[in-house]
């Protein structure tokens, strides 16, 4: 007897049982990834727990992934997509990797958390520490958005300083004073990015356009960047612009924090610092150190991340942070991704940004795939392509809308959104990237003619 056996045909709840299978509670005609929906509609505001997964920006009702492999999601009716989110970029290795889910059992059978150091802690650190230029220590914690919280107050207390320079159009987590909008000046103030941020919360934060070096003077405690930014779609940094950040900073001896949330060992195993050569005294990760788990970090200069507590002043604590599961995962991820690797997943982003722009030229469809290393973006319409915030608002997001759910429907999950990178891991095989491909041509056909 199979579980849909078990469950009456209309029960609203059946799909979310322990152990369901798909295609379940269709007894009243409704899908079910409609019915869960609205179910998680119920209990969480707007039905998720990351407002982008809402689908807001391109319409329509989420897709509830069940389980997945390699490069595919499965969602709860049983439907397959060929999956360019990865986790936003945390996946490489391709989901649920036997090296991975192994490394979690293991270490979930010797305890899920202890609140005390761990072995497996201090070997990752030290794994970022041999591998990317600007790390001579490392703090873990939780998320992506504790370690540029982390870092932030970390300079503001090693330089006795308060203001912090961003950069329009970078994301670096819900931190509250990197929450912040642009004016219209070409740099301003920030101004709260979203309600529930009290304009003190950003009344030290300057925020200027991308790509071009700001004039610092000894007010300033840090500068924090994206070094290639990945959430205005895909934007190179121009050539000399992280150069002259690293010069500025040392010109008025304000802190350099590169935020690698996405581009730590997602560009290379040494990160965008490396790519470039230019090392920040702070740099910030999250995603791909975890192996697909929640997990974030610091690293920087011993003599700034030695004004940590317990043996500096500026205080950071996490009850869960170097967790025993997010380690393993971490550990196993990153033992497996060699430079081989890199040349690889470049290969791979050239191959599916020439795949899905040959697609979209020969629909007509206007869209460019600007590649950095082993990140690809989408810029939709007859636009040049972006050096900074400004130039990426001018995407078309109604065309963007269009491709994304042509695509769904042909099998291919891309994120929810204009401004974000399409990721390749390993498990996007030639084969794999050439099905992409296919569903591109009739996605863009369907695009173009709205």
């Amino acid at each position: 007897m199979s579980t849909m056996d078990l469950i009456p045909p209309c029960d609203p709840v059946g799909c979310a049982s322990v152990g369901c299978t798909p295609v379940l509670c269709r007894g009243a005609g409704i899908a079910s990834n409609e019915r869960l929906f609205a179910r998680s509609a119920a209990a969480i505001p707007g039905g998720v727990s990351s407002s982008i997964r809402a689908f807001r920006s391109v319409g329509g009702t989420p897709y509830l992934v069940q389980r997945a492999e390699g490069a595919e999601v499965i969602d709860v009716e049983g439907r397959r997509y060929l999956d360019l989110v990865q986790s936003y970029g945390a996946v490489i290795l391709g989901h649920a990797h036997p090296a991975v889910t192994a490394a979690v059992a293991a270490a979930a059978a010797d305890g899920t958390s202890y609140g005390a150091p761990t072995p497996r802690e201090m070997k990752l650190a030290e794994a970022v520490i041999e591998a990317v230029p600007g790390c001579e220590q490392v703090r873990l914690m939780n998320s992506g958005t504790e370690a540029t919280s982390t870092a932030v107050r970390l300079a503001r207390g090693a330089t006795g300083r308060d203001r912090v320079v961003i950069f329009h159009g970078n994301f670096h987590g819900a931190t509250d004073a990197l929450l912040a909008a642009g004016g219209s000046g070409v740099a301003t103030l920030g101004l709260p990015g979203t309600a529930g941020v009290p304009a003190g919360a950003v009344a030290e934060t300057l925020v200027v356009p991308y790509n071009q070096v700001p004039v610092l003077d000894d007010t300033v405690a840090a500068v924090i960047v994206e070094p290639v930014a990945a959430n205005m779609g895909v934007v190179a940094p121009a050539p000399g612009f992280l150069a002259g950040l690293r010069a500025e900073c040392d010109r008025v001896g304000a802190v350099l924090v590169f935020d690698e949330v996405i581009t730590g060992f997602r560009l290379g195993r040494g990160g965008a610092q490396a790519r470039y050569d230019v090392t920040p005294d702070l740099t910030t990760f999250g995603k791909v150190i975890g192996g697909g788990l929640p997990i974030g970090a610091v690293g920087g200069r011993r003599e700034l991340m030695e004004h940590l507590s317990p043996l500096g002043p500026v205080f950071h604590a996490g009850t869960l942070a170097g967790n025993p599961l997010a380690t393993a995962a971490g550990l196993a991820a990153l033992d497996l991704l060699t430079d081989d690797v890199y040349v690889e997943l470049m290969a791979r982003a050239r191959h599916l940004a020439a795949l899905l722009g040959a697609a979209c030229d020969a629909a007509g469809f206007p869209a460019q795939f600007p590649v950095v290393g082993t990140l690809v973006g989408m810029v939709c319409g007859d636009v040049p392509l972006p050096t900074d915030f400004a130039g990426a608002k001018r995407t078309d997001e109604a065309a963007y809308a269009r491709f994304f759910h042509a695509m769904l429907a042909n099998g291919v999950a891309m994120a929810p959104g204009a401004y974000e990178a399409l990721f390749v891991g390993l498990a996007h095989t030639d084969d794999v990237l050439e099905r992409i491909g296919e569903a591109a041509h009739a996605a863009a056909r369907a695009a173009a003619t709205g």
